[in-house]
């Protein structure tokens, strides 16, 4: 830990209020250019507490940093996680106003919601992909909404935030919308689940789940396992957002979206 609780506090409102007022803010490690991981999850966690204060419910989790090219991207080996509260929850096919987020973007996923509580015990045996899906009550196809409440390049500086500063900043997570049809956790081979995305009559990106690390629900395995860590558990009910298996797409006003999971249904976005 390298920054005081004060400090995490104070980042943590720094974020809360380019949140709020879509305003974007000095990344977090040009001020404190020694923080780490933890600290990141520090202010994250001070982050959610100031949401939760203010009536927000947690509804779930999202990870993020799943594939090997956008670990390679950011140098970092790990994934990275933040939370969702019902606030951040859109309904498909529905129109969403761009000028409430900073950069906004959005990328292809799958939903795990969860039947009953998953946690790794400390000094058992390592959680596996089966006790994801025994946990799961269903799986359904999903976009999460990204945005930068810190800027992604300082354009005084041309500095580029680091995994660090993402992590503060909630992992980027925006936003939640799940559509199409939900499945059972074994209903069908999860690896082979595919996503087109459309922007505009355009298709910009294509993906299978397998592109999360070689299963979508990998990225579970390790959250639970850190949570663990810290004395948690994913808990009933809860939303896990298991990692994008396309590219990030930017979000202009006037773009419309399609998202079409194949056997597994389609919804839309707009946004003004």
């Amino acid at each position: 830990m390298t920054i005081s609780a004060e400090q995490a506090v104070a980042e943590a409102r720094l974020l809360d209020d380019a949140e709020r007022t879509a305003t974007q803010i000095r990344q977090s490690t040009s001020v404190h250019p020694d923080m780490t991981l933890d600290d990141a999850y520090r202010v994250q966690a001070v982050w959610q507490d100031l949401r939760l204060a203010r009536g927000e419910i947690l509804v779930g989790h999202k990870i993020g940093l799943t594939s090997r090219a956008m670990q390679q991207a950011m140098r970092i080996d790990t994934p990275d996680s933040g939370f969702l509260t019902d606030a951040m929850v859109f309904a498909p096919d529905s129109e969403i106003g761009a000028g409430a987020f900073t950069d906004p973007k959005v990328e292809v996923e799958l939903a795990f919601v969860l039947g009953r509580d998953l946690t790794a015990p400390p000094g058992g045996p390592d959680l596996t992909i089966d006790d994801v899906l025994d946990a799961t009550d269903h799986v359904t196809p999903a976009v999460e909404l990204l945005a930068a409440r810190s800027m992604r390049i300082d354009p005084d500086s041309g500095r580029t935030r680091t995994v660090v500063d993402t992590v503060a900043d909630n992992a980027a997570d925006a936003g939640i919308v799940c559509g199409g049809r939900a499945i059972g956790p074994r209903e069908t081979d999860l690896r082979w689940v595919g996503g087109v995305l459309s922007r505009n009559g355009t298709v910009e990106e294509t993906g299978l789940a397998a592109g999360v690390g070689g299963h979508p629900a990998l990225g579970i395995v390790w959250l639970a396992r850190r949570y663990a860590e810290q004395g948690l558990a994913l808990l009933a009910g809860q939303t896990i957002l298991a990692g994008s298996f396309t590219r990030p797409v930017d979000v202009r006003p006037g773009d419309e979206f399609a998202f079409d999971y194949g056997p597994l249904g389609r919804f839309t976005l707009g946004f003004t």
